[in-house]
Parts: structure tokens; C-alpha cells; sequence
């Protein structure tokens, strides 16, 4: 039979073990590694601007941070992945504009980019660059055109993949322009670029890194994409000033959240990127390959993600491209 002294005793404990539960929840995020899913192989300049955004990141929080390579089917497996994962703050998207496109790209997603992801902030955004063989007789956009419109068919677009960003990217270029190219898909841009520089490929839309090649004159730039000239190639036009007014691509990079994380950490990691992305040292590296650091609350980035898959839902309803 308990004692008086054991019955005081437990009634103290009861006591006392509410309070600890409620210490423990409130223990400040991160408490713990947080992991961030690139849905791109290792590498690649996701996976480095992942890498370098965690860097910063892994000092505000004063925990490790873990990047976690999930790639493959266009990104959806590492999207996926984090779309269904616990939505505690712990599991995270360095998302890319395929959450843009994936939806009307795909014939079925196991999840929706707009419904289980929840946008915390960009954190980057890049145009492409229109690379050209050395022998190739355009020097400009408008030549270049005038030439496709001259050889209807007869010319080679090459991608790194079938409804990739540069794919989609040359899709909208053909359409505004009025031309017509056979698509050559590739499995990355290095074998694109393999056949490209001997000229058994007439284009390419490549991001920055590429930008190696036509310095070292292997091939040359025409154009990029973006609303305004990249100021890592300040000589190099943008499309819309080349014969293509209006055209404006800038691809970008962002982190996302599992949907129905609790505000406080959405909020918590929008206001702490924001921080991270002012370090000078980061906007240093990332600008070396024409990425613009851009940070953004979470409200914002819903609805630039919103508008961004609006306008590649026209796109691709227009050109009629499926993949299974």
C-alpha cells in the first residue's frame, strides 16, 4: 500500500511532467539536422547552390544540415519525396522551375507542386544563354532566324532532356519566333555540348556554367533569355532586344516545405534565407555563374509560382507535349 510519502511524491511528478512536456514542445526549430532534398544528381549547379545556401543556413540554426540527392523523372521523385514527408520542418525542397511546368508536363504526378509543398522563399533566379556552333553562320538572333526560316526543318535543337527548363525554354524561343527545329534530347547538357561544338547540333539553351565554352571559344553565345542582360556577360544581348520582343525567360531556385508545416517554421525559414542570402560570400558564388540571389516571403513565392505554371501551362497545351 503507498504511503502518504510515496502519494506526495507521485502527485509532484504529475505535476512536474506536464511542465517538461510543454518545455520540450517548446523547444525552438531546428532542434535537430535538418534535411534538404536536391531532386537533381550531385554535382550539378543545383546541387552546388544547395550546397552553399545550406552552408549559411547550417550557421543561423546552429544544427547540421544534410543535402540529400534524390534525383530523376524530372525532378518529381525528390519532389515527391518531400511532399509526402512530415511536415515538421525537418525534411525540405530545393525546388527548381520543373514545379512550374511538371504538373501540365506529366501525365500523372503522385503529388501536386501547388496543394503539398509549402513555399518558404526564392532563392535564385538565371536566364540561359542561345549557344550556337563556331560554324554556324548566324552572329545573331535575328540572323540565326532568318536562316531557321530559310532551312524550315533542317535545323537541330539540341536539350538535356525532354521537358527540362532549356526545353522548355527553346519551346516558347520557337514559338514567339516563328520557326520550326528538330528536337534532339540528351541525357545532360555535357553530351549536348559534345555535339554541338563540331556543329552536329545547331543550338543550345544552356545555363551559366556553360558560359566556360564560349569564353574558351569552343562555341559561341548569341543571346540569353533573361529581361535584362546577366552582368557576368553584360556584351551579350538579351533575346528580347534581338528579334524577339517580348520573349523573357528567367528560370529560378527556391526551398519548399511539406504542406501543412506549421507557419512558425515556414515563416522561420523565409526570414532566415532572407538572412543567409545577403552574405556577400554566397552572392559572390553564386553570381560567378549569372545567378541573381532573390529572396522572397512565402506569400510571394505561392504566387510567383502560380503565375510561373499559368504561363508553361500555355506553353506546353500549345505544343501538345506528354510524358508518361
Amino acid at each position: 500500500m503507498p504511503t502518504r510519502r510515496h502519494l506526495i511524491a507521485l502527485g509532484a511528478a504529475s505535476a512536474v511532467a506536464p511542465s517538461l512536456i510543454c518545455l520540450a514542445r517548446a523547444n525552438p526549430w531546428p532542434d535537430r539536422t535538418v534535411h534538404v532534398v536536391v531532386p537533381l544528381a550531385a554535382g550539378g549547379p543545383t546541387d552546388v547552390n544547395a550546397r552553399i545556401v545550406a552552408e549559411q543556413l547550417s550557421k543561423i540554426w546552429g544544427q547540421q544540415i544534410i543535402i540529400d540527392n534524390k534525383a530523376g523523372a524530372g525532378t518529381n521523385i525528390g519532389n515527391a519525396f518531400v511532399a509526402h514527408s512530415d511536415p515538421d520542418g525537418y525534411t525540405l525542397l530545393f525546388g527548381t522551375s520543373s514545379l512550374a511546368s511538371n504538373g501540365a508536363l506529366y501525365r500523372s504526378l503522385d503529388y501536386s507542386p501547388i496543394t503539398d509543398l509549402s513555399p518558404t522563399s526564392l532563392v535564385a533566379k538565371f536566364p540561359f544563354f542561345m549557344f550556337v556552333p563556331n560554324s554556324f553562320p548566324a552572329k545573331t538572333v535575328k540572323e540565326f532566324i532568318d536562316y531557321a526560316e530559310a532551312h524550315p526543318g533542317n535545323l537541330i535543337m539540341a536539350s538535356p532532356g525532354t521537358g527540362s527548363g532549356p526545353h522548355l525554354a527553346e519551346l516558347l524561343f520557337l514559338q514567339m519566333a516563328g520557326i520550326q527545329m528538330t528536337h534532339a534530347p540528351y541525357r545532360g547538357a555535357a553530351p549536348a555540348l559534345t555535339d554541338l561544338i563540331p556543329g552536329r547540333v545547331h543550338c543550345y539553351f544552356g545555363s551559366g556554367e556553360l558560359l566556360t565554352y564560349s569564353r574558351s571559344g569552343q562555341v559561341r553565345v548569341l543571346a540569353s533569355t533573361g529581361a535584362k542582360r546577366s552582368p557576368v556577360e553584360p556584351e551579350v544581348p538579351t533575346i528580347a532586344e534581338s528579334g524577339v520582343p517580348g520573349y523573357v525567360i528567367d528560370s529560378w531556385q527556391g526551398v519548399f516545405a511539406p504542406a501543412k508545416t506549421p507557419s512558425e517554421i515556414v515563416q522561420k525559414i523565409s526570414g532566415d534565407l532572407a538572412k543567409a542570402l545577403v552574405e556577400p560570400t554566397l552572392i559572390e558564388k553564386l553570381a560567378r555563374n549569372a545567378y541573381t540571389v532573390e529572396s522572397c516571403t512565402a506569400d510571394e513565392l505561392a504566387k510567383f509560382l502560380k503565375t510561373d505554371t499559368e504561363k508553361w501551362e500555355a506553353v506546353i497545351k500549345k505544343t501538345g507535349i506528354k510524358i508518361d
